[in-house]
């Protein structure tokens, strides 16, 4: 089997504040928000948007309304830290960063090499507005 990810579906606060950023992000990600399905999952108790794409869907789930108020924290057990979306140059991490600003994104850090992660290892950080961190990289070295 090859490690590919077919979906990621995440958990958010408000669901009023997150799908109109998500529209906005994905978009610049390459997903053609005009696709996205929205649903109740009745059963489960969570409403749902997720965007389709041939290559990942992502998904938003409303939260259990006993854990709505929890605080975001990717340090806590059992939470994603961060995602990273690959780009194909540092022209287009820069270019992502220009319209993650636009977009109001807070920015975390970056667009810059992070030796750490490797010599050629280029990107920026950024979180949504409920505080989940994402990334956008490049790297000759295919990290």
């Amino acid at each position: 089997m090859k490690p590919v990810i077919d979906h990621i579906q995440i958990t958010v606060q408000d669901m009023a504040v997150a799908v109109p950023f998500y529209d906005k992000l994905l978009a610049l990600l390459g997903f053609d928000v005009k696709r996205k399905v929205v649903a109740t999952v009745e059963a489960h108790e969570f409403d749902v948007v997720e965007y389709p794409h041939p290559d990942l869907a992502f998904g938003i789930n409303s939260p259990r309304a006993s854990l709505a108020q929890e605080s975001i924290h990717r340090r806590k057990p059992g939470t994603l830290h961060h995602l990273a979306f690959k780009a194909d140059s540092r022209e287009e991490v820069d270019r992502l960063h220009r319209e993650l600003v636009a977009i109001g994104a807070p920015i975390v850090g970056g667009p810059q090499v992070w030796p750490q992660h490797g010599p050629d290892y280029y990107a920026v950080f950024f979180k949504d507005l409920e505080g989940l961190k994402y990334e956008i990289v490049f790297s000759e070295q295919g990290h």
